[in-house]
């Protein structure tokens, strides 16, 4: 663009500027430089033209051997006039450089083309030289048909004409495609017009520091976000811009005076519309067109007032929810008062400037007060790919048909439970399918096994009819749970299920005290496997030998009260399935539906972080046993003759808790790991130095020094029964340690199996003697005649004869011997050797059983 004044017009010079909008250079008003930045006019290699661009892209832009002919800092170059590359709208007063601070010199030439109706920046520095503000373009994104070249022509659709124009006037001195990020609609991605509108404006800026004071009293989830991208937004605050230039919305009420524009009414309510117009307008509409038909003499002059034809911005409406759902403050205001502010929201995090901004701003405008004490935002919700869902993209999941395909519940708890509410998170079928099967139906079938045997209680184990023991014939209820001895007289079993029962309600109260849902889920996933993959595996027996025992009244008391807690404890998360279950096991006299219920409470007396220690140990080493034995090739079935432990705190296990880890390894007897000696285990003893070195820093090699060089199995056996032990430390002395500090390996000889981890050891004497031999074929037996029961469909409490037939010597004196044993668990009636006439039965041939089993 030609230079018209200034030394740059005697050089001849010319500005050049860089644009990706070509459109908006017919509205070109002015061109920004930055204040501190050198320019250079200089002559190309090999032609005339005498240019203006930023020293830093001077080589970039022109060339290396490009003649510098002058140089000027951006200061000097203000209000230096020029020819505009466009004659085609009206721009008074305009057309010469300003300087603006947001020019950068990263790209393009550094001179920046000013169109202030399409950019805030333009707008801004334009505004400050008191420069025009033209607009040729409509609101249908059109030129305006009296703009000669492209009237008419959509506004992206007008680019080649005018950079064709620029081209054959000698104006263009580089053109191109660049591609860039530029805005479209998200539904038929067509380009999108910005530009500037006269607007009605709440100077928010005046109450910003009200505004950061009521942002420090209000709890946010992630707390990040309360000095972060919230709290940088009010620090940052500007007047909200408050009309929109459309019909549909809350019409602004502003009235302006028809002979003075300066003359303002705010009209408050339909009672003051009315005073003003001189007739009642309580029955008016207040929108649009209707309102706009109301006019009253200027309460300044007298003049005609009309309605400006605004409406107001929808985040006004929603900030104002508070109030306007009771018509607050002109009406139900007591009602208004005892709700406000809300203790809790919760939206995406993408409304910190949306309408959690509303709220509080209008709430601190009118009140003088935020609409709410704690706000929770969440995350956004992906699709399996990580990708935003998106029509256009076919990767939405409806809501609808997930929840018909999974349940609406599975829906709930992985949006609930799958991660911190604030995190993203992608929503699939495989995830949705897991948690119906490791969390729902798990719930699910552990209520199922209690219902079957509350109703079978009606049937004595021993007897083939209901009636032949006092209090037979009648199904458990939960009005007989005072039959069951108090919690502290009950098995271990029952009264660590109550604990961890109580412990879970604990820790959920607290999960959902602060909004953390995911911890509140991750602690009842992992109790309901407790319950049904510990607790009722572990009672099964129990519960088949009836309430009338007093382990059985405590195995039915203890999984009652763990289920009816636990109904309550997962309904928020899950309310459909919890109140279909509450329906079956909830007391005669309690609410219909789980969620007219109190939340649970949590009973202290219950408590005992001793015995949940103890238990966790107990399982752990259940774990490596099995893992042991596995690694054996061994059949679980199998029994073995004994098993040896080492563990801190395994001497302090109760003998209640040592019988279940050996019903659950199948293992007759144990011993303690260390009493073996070191002819049968080796001992491997190394510093955890990541524990020492928390301890003793520079002088951990030296406390490292002193376990390697002490006696593995005297340091071991020392650990195990005092839970700690002494080692000399040179310069230290006497330095005490306990299991924590370090890795103990052991190494049983050959005829064990053995795992270890962590410092726990549990190895398996493989020894099978002829007598556990017969006691592992009876086990295989049993299931055999277990899984015939199921396919023939009987029901649990089913009785049946049972006949059968050994290829084997082994197999058949086994069974003679434990014949009792064999009824017993498959409710057999009577057991006899031989083959039935009439009866259709089953075969092993691995292990030579042939079986035939009739309903009793």
């Amino acid at each position: 663009m030609p230079v018209t004044s200034g030394p740059l017009a005697d050089l001849g010079a010319a500005l050049l500027i860089w644009t990706t909008t070509p459109w908006t250079l017919v509205s070109n008003t002015a061109v920004a430089v930055h204040p501190d930045v050198t320019y250079v006019a200089a002559r190309p290699a090999g032609s005339d033209e005498v240019l203006v661009v930023a020293e830093p892209l001077l080589e970039q832009v022109l060339g290396a051997d490009a003649e510098r002919l002058a140089t000027y800092r951006g200061t000097e170059l203000e209000r230096t006039t020029y020819r505009r590359p466009f004659d085609l709208v009206d721009i008074p007063d305009a057309h010469y450089v300003v300087l603006g601070d947001y020019v950068t010199v990263e790209d393009g030439t550094g001179l920046v083309h000013q169109a202030p109706a399409f950019g805030g920046d333009d707008m801004t520095v334009c505004k400050n030289y008191g420069m025009p503000i033209v607009n040729p373009i409509g609101p249908d994104g059109r030129f305006l048909p009296e703009v000669p070249m492209v009237g008419g022509k959509f506004f992206k659709d007008a680019d080649e004409s005018l950079t064709d124009d620029l081209r054959a006037r000698g104006l263009l001195f580089r053109g191109g495609h660049f591609e860039h990020s530029y805005p479209h609609c998200w539904r038929c991605h067509t380009p999108l017009l910005y530009y500037a509108l006269p607007a009605w404006y709440i100077r928010t800026t005046q109450i910003k520091d009200r505004l950061l004071e009521e942002n420090e009293k209000t709890n946010w989830f992630p707390e990040t976000v309360k000095h972060g991208r919230y709290g940088e937004w009010l620090r940052n605050n500007v007047d909200w811009s408050l009309s929109r230039s459309r019909y549909w919305g809350t019409p602004l009420p502003l009235w302006v005076c028809s002979e003075n524009e300066e003359h303002v009414t705010c009209v408050e309510s339909l009672a003051e519309l009315g005073e003003l117009a001189g007739s009642d307008m309580s029955a008016l509409d207040p929108h649009r067109p209707y309102v706009d038909d109301v006019t009253f003499p200027c309460p300044s002059c007298g003049a005609e007032a009309r309605r400006v034809p605004d409406v107001i911005d929808a985040w006004y409406d929603s900030g104002s929810m508070p109030f306007a759902q009771w018509g607050a403050p002109h009406r139900n205001k007591d009602v208004f008062e005892a709700s406000y502010p809300a203790q809790y929201i919760c939206e995406a995090q993408d409304q910190t400037r949306g309408w959690f901004y509303s709220l509080m701003a209008v709430g601190t405008l009118v009140f003088d007060r935020s609409s709410y004490e704690n706000v929770l935002c969440l995350g956004l919700i992906l699709a399996e790919d990580g990708r935003k869902m998106s029509k256009h993209l076919g990767n939405v999941l409806r809501p609808i048909p997930l929840m018909d395909e999974h349940g609406a519940d599975a829906v709930r708890w992985y949006m609930l439970a799958s991660g911190l509410p604030w995190a993203s998170r992608r929503v699939g079928h495989g995830a949705l399918e897991e948690i119906v099967r490791k969390v729902l139906l798990t719930y699910w079938n552990t209520a199922s096994f209690f219902v079957l045997y509350a109703n079978a209680a009606q049937y004595s184990p021993n007897q083939p009819t209901p009636t032949d023991l006092p209090g037979q014939g009648k199904a458990w209820t939960p009005d007989r749970t005072g039959e069951a001895p108090a919690p502290a007289d009950r098995p271990l079993l029952d009264r660590w299920a109550l604990a961890e029962l109580h412990r879970t309600v604990g820790e959920v109260d607290t999960a959902l005290d602060r909004f953390d849902t995911a911890r509140a889920g991750r602690r009842l996933a992992e109790f309901v496997d407790d319950l049904s993959n510990w607790y009722v595996r572990r009672s099964r027996k129990r519960f088949w030998d009836g309430p009338e025992t007093p382990d059985g009244a405590a195995a039915f008391a203890t999984l009652y009260e763990c289920l009816e807690t636990l109904t309550r404890l997962m309904a928020p998360m899950v309310p459909f399935v919890t109140d279909h279950v509450w329906d079956v096991v909830r007391p005669a006299d309690a609410p219909e539906s789980v969620h007219l219920t109190d939340f649970p409470t949590v009973r202290e007396d219950l408590l005992d972080p001793a015995l949940t220690e103890q238990m966790a140990l107990v399982r752990r080493l259940v774990e490596l046993g099995r893992s042991a034995r596995a690694a054996s090739g061994v059949r679980t079935r199998q029994p073995l003759g004994r098993a040896l432990v080492g563990a801190t705190g395994w001497a302090a296990l109760p003998p209640q808790l040592r019988a279940q880890i050996a019903e659950e390894l199948n293992v007759q007897s144990f011993e303690e790991l260390s009493s073996i000696g070191g002819d049968l285990v080796e001992y491997e003893v190394k510093p955890n130095f990541r524990e020492l070195g928390k301890r003793y820093a520079k002088d951990t090699p030296k406390v490292a020094k002193a376990v390697t060089s002490a006696d593995a199995a005297a340091l071991v056996a020392s650990l195990r029964a005092d839970g700690g032990v002494e080692v000399d430390a040179a310069d230290l002395g006497a330095v005490r340690l306990t299991a924590d500090d370090v890795i103990v390996t052991e190494r049983p000889r050959s005829g064990w199996a053995v795992e270890s981890a962590a410092g726990e050891t549990v190895a398996f004497d493989l020894t099978i003697t002829p007598e556990l031999r017969r006691a592992g074929l009876v086990r295989e037996a049993v299931r055999l005649v277990q899984e015939a029961r199921k396919a023939a469909g009987l029901e649990v409490s089913d009785r049946i004869e049972l006949w059968w037939e050994a290829a084997g010597t082994d197999l058949a004196e086994a069974l003679r011997a434990h014949g009792t044993e064999l009824a017993a668990e498959v409710l057999a009636t009577s057991v006899a050797e031989g083959r039935p006439d009439g009866i259709e039965g089953g075969r092993d041939d691995e292990l030579g059983l042939a079986y035939w089993l009739r309903k009793n």
